[in-house]
């Protein structure tokens, strides 16, 4: 049976929670694989929304629920995020979230250090979520990184506290800021320790023996591939791989466990923070788009900028990560206007080109070029099926289908999981 990937194909904020959700009803695995608690997912599941950031989103299925190595985790939001969810209503136990023993661990002197750069920056702000993501993996690579698996001994891993102590020092010498106090630091590692421990296993033995026995695994995605740290809008990006291949060196599976690629994609666009933008809307157009579609960071509150669908970047992204079939989300946000925008090029001093550049001055200068579509006045929302859709928007899907290169599997019409078209079954052999 196939295994699924999922991963954004935008800038984030695709909607990937709630397709890992329908998804993962057939799913025996859900893992995700990267990033952190800067990517929120919201289900709606009748009257109930769950806000997730750390957990993957089968778990409100009781789907059993890993977070592998690729993930850089904040122990003390992990048990917040348990706690909450766990408040709803969802069991959560180590027999159905499990936590890679190989995870790096994001600590307060990464929070610290994130805000004091972003502060720092003047005109240069990344636009982060101050959440320790970037300095976190930094020390991954860096070599001096605590891992959830040091949370069973702290004091065995004294040498290296001492390490990672070293190099954050130094830094907050820099930015005048006191030294990280030792023992308070180990205080609380051993205070969280407790908590985290009964969930961290060898995740990539959990993988390997799913695998074994036949199980569907879905490998689920944070942010979206524009965020990537090599492929995306660099340096306006995330600090890890956001692409579909890095489901398998994320979980410790190897590359063959990987199948279907779900491309997870809105009708329109929108990002979060600072960055280029080709086909953003500044006029009442995109407030619309912002408020119908509720376009506010699950995690940070931020208002996501808005703009007309650019098939430039999905097909780009498409194509950077295998993407086998999208997922296309929030159809029903453009009920109503009389007409829609999809970005089909750019022009870049003049000349038109049909892909974006990598240079960050040459991103910021294109201009987007338009092909117009008249939009519908009947609904979309709540389809169930192509005959549930007006003919205008079925045109604009399968438009969009044509730009991209990429066929629809799936067609979301509301946060409900329900009101989902399947086309193509990722999971099919």
């Amino acid at each position: 049976m196939a295994n699924v990937v999922v991963v954004g194909v935008q800038w984030g904020d695709e909607g990937k929670g709630k397709i890992v959700d329908w998804l993962s009803e057939r799913a025996d695995v859900v893992a995700r694989f990267n990033g952190g608690h800067n990517a929120g997912h919201t289900l709606v599941i009748g009257d109930q929304v769950y806000k997730l950031a750390l957990l993957p989103s089968g778990i409100v299925r009781g789907t059993l629920s890993v977070i592998g190595n690729g993930v850089v985790l904040d122990p003390w939001h992990l048990k917040s995020e348990i706690e909450k969810v766990s408040a709803q209503g969802i069991t959560i136990t180590p027999d159905n979230l499990q936590v890679s023993e190989l995870c790096p661990l994001i600590l307060p002197l990464h929070r610290d250090l994130d805000a004091l750069r972003e502060d720092a920056s003047g005109a240069g702000k990344i636009g982060t979520t101050r959440r320790g993501i970037g300095p976190a993996y930094e020390d991954k690579v860096g070599r001096r990184a605590l891992r959830v698996c040091d949370l069973a001994d702290i004091d065995a891993a004294s040498g290296q506290i001492d390490r990672l102590l070293a190099h954050h020092n130094a830094l907050r010498v820099g930015f005048g800021q006191p030294p990280i106090n030792r023992a308070a630091l180990v205080a609380e590692l051993k205070a969280i320790a407790s908590f985290i421990t009964p969930y961290a296993t060898s995740v990539w033995r959990t993988l390997a023996d799913a695998k074994k026995r036949g199980k569907r695994i879905l490998f689920e995605g944070a942010q979206g591939i524009l965020l990537d740290v090599d492929m995306g809008t660099f340096p306006f990006v995330t600090s890890s791989q956001t692409l579909a291949a890095q489901a398998a060196t994320g979980t410790g599976v190897g590359p063959g466990a990987l199948g279907y690629v779900l491309g997870i994609c809105k009708a329109y666009t929108t990002r979060v923070g600072g960055g280029p933008f080709p086909s953003e809307l500044f006029d009442d157009v995109g407030r619309h788009i912002g408020e119908v579609g509720k376009e506010v960071g699950v995690n940070t509150g931020r208002a996501r900028r808005c703009g007309w669908f650019d098939a430039v970047l999905v097909n780009q992204t498409v194509t950077t990560s295998g993407v086998t079939g999208i997922a296309f989300t929030k159809l029903d946000v453009l009920d109503g206007l009389d007409e829609l925008k999809i970005c089909t090029g750019y022009k870049l001093h003049g000349k038109l080109i049909d892909y974006f550049p990598p240079r960050a001055a040459d991103q910021a200068a294109v201009e987007p070029v338009y092909e117009v579509h008249e939009g519908w006045k009947s609904t979309t929302a709540g389809a169930r099926s192509w005959a549930d859709l007006p003919a205008k928007a079925i045109k604009y899907v399968k438009r969009v289908e044509e730009l991209i290169g990429c066929p629809v599997a799936l067609l979301s019409t509301s946060p409900q999981r329900d009101d989902t078209i399947l086309v193509q079954d990722p999971f099919a052999d």
